[in-house]
């Protein structure tokens, strides 16, 4: 995934890039008219919304502009930090958050705004906000039991509703737009039909319709980790992909041999690859291929990658994941975990066989005392499943 997370971004960079888009933010507030408390209470009383349409239009713009981001591959929606969802905290903070704001005209960014145009009024407010920062934290044990009250996790709309992220943002922009004309005969009521916004009704039409449009487009859109897990998963696909493969003989030789130019990659579950796995092993799901760990895994120089899955389905799904993400150097072990653990970990020859066996046979009696040794002196290694999320937030 492309670099609009702090994984690809050094910490100086960060701070660079934090400062630039401030001062932006702060930028667009400003001729956005949001210094003016009563500008911003104003959508309260309604006879002005523009609070509801800037962030309302920067809300639906950058879901957009997401979407068409992780579509192509730029941006990992995973690494987007959601804050977690605390129901009463959510609650009472939203009451004292909605009642400041009413009483005061400001919102914690828009009161910053205002100061650095020297507003008294915002000055005091941000005095306020300190004071009950400041009252929060020395009075955190009393408040901590509601504060974390009836945790929910992350929960997301489009996932609850098991609603395709493009379809959500389609009916976002609906609702976005259909609150526009909503808010706007409120306008027109409370102020008597004094004009409060210059847009012409024809103009907004326009941009609904150009706006419906590009919802349109983007409920089209997939992320570029969902279209690709889509084609693994593809019967017809996998079935034409051609597949270079290892045959659990010639990989147990070349553990006998101790070939270091070997690199396994288990996709099995956790708890199947602590049970037992095969020599010097890493466990990745087929999730962990995306991430930045997993692509150095890969990249590793002369070394052979060999995807190993429960059996021979799931390891030829790796192995397409793994070509499909642009890896080198892989080959997918034929059978799968169960194949070789049949053929060479579990191979027992009885007596009566022992006239007659072949070449194979008599290499899978020898490999099947060896290989077992190779594994219990082995260590595994699990790759620490923990993603460097992006945080953010709007004051």
């Amino acid at each position: 995934m492309g670099p609009l997370v702090p994984e690809f971004i050094n910490n100086e960079l960060n701070l660079v890039f934090a400062v630039l888009i401030g001062i932006a933010f702060g930028f667009i507030l400003e001729s956005a008219g949001f210094s003016s408390s009563k500008k911003l209470a104003g959508v309260f009383y309604g006879y002005d919304f523009t609070v509801l349409r800037v962030f309302f239009t920067a809300g639906v713009t950058a879901m957009v502009g997401v979407l068409v981001l992780s579509h192509n591959g730029l941006l990992d929606l995973e690494l987007i930090y959601v804050n977690p969802l605390f129901l009463w905290s959510a609650i009472v903070g939203g009451l004292i958050m909605g009642l400041g704001f009413v009483i005061g005209g400001y919102c914690p960014g828009t009161s910053m705004c205002a100061i650095m145009i020297g507003k008294i009024d915002a000055m005091v407010f941000v005095l306020g906000a300190m004071l009950g920062i400041w009252g929060f934290i020395e009075g955190y044990p009393i408040f901590e039991g509601l504060y974390t009250g009836y945790d929910f996790g992350i929960p997301q709309v489009s996932q609850t509703l098991n609603m395709p992220l493009g379809l959500f943002a389609f009916l976002m922009i609906v609702v976005a737009f259909g609150s526009y004309w909503l808010v706007g005969i409120i306008e027109k009521k409370a102020t008597k039909n004094v004009v409060v916004d210059t847009t012409s009704k024809r103009s907004m039409i326009v941009i609904t319709v150009v706006a419906l449009i590009i919802g349109l487009v983007a409920s089209t859109l997939k992320p570029e980790k969902a279209m690709i897990l889509d084609k693994i998963n593809d019967s017809a696909y996998t079935s034409s992909f051609e597949i270079n493969t290892i045959s659990s003989d010639e990989l147990a030789l070349r553990f006998i041999y101790k070939d270091k130019s070997l690199q396994v990659i288990d996709i099995r579950n956790s708890k199947d690859f602590q049970t037992m796995t095969l020599p010097s092993a890493t466990n990745l799901s087929l999730n962990d291929f995306f991430t930045k760990s997993s692509k150095n895994i890969f990249n590793l120089e002369d070394k052979v990658n060999i995807i190993v899955g429960d059996n021979d389905v799931n390891s030829k799904k790796g192995y397409i994941l793994a070509k499909e993400l642009g890896f080198e150097n892989v080959l997918q072990l034929k059978g799968g975990f169960n194949q070789f653990k049949s053929d060479i970990i579990d191979f027992k020859s009885s007596s009566t066989m022992e006239a007659n066996l072949t070449d194979t046979q008599r290499f899978r009696r020898e490999a099947s005392s060896i290989v077992p040794v190779l594994i219990e002196k082995s260590k595994p290694k699990v790759i620490e499943k923990q993603k460097v999320r992006a945080l953010g937030g709007c004051g």
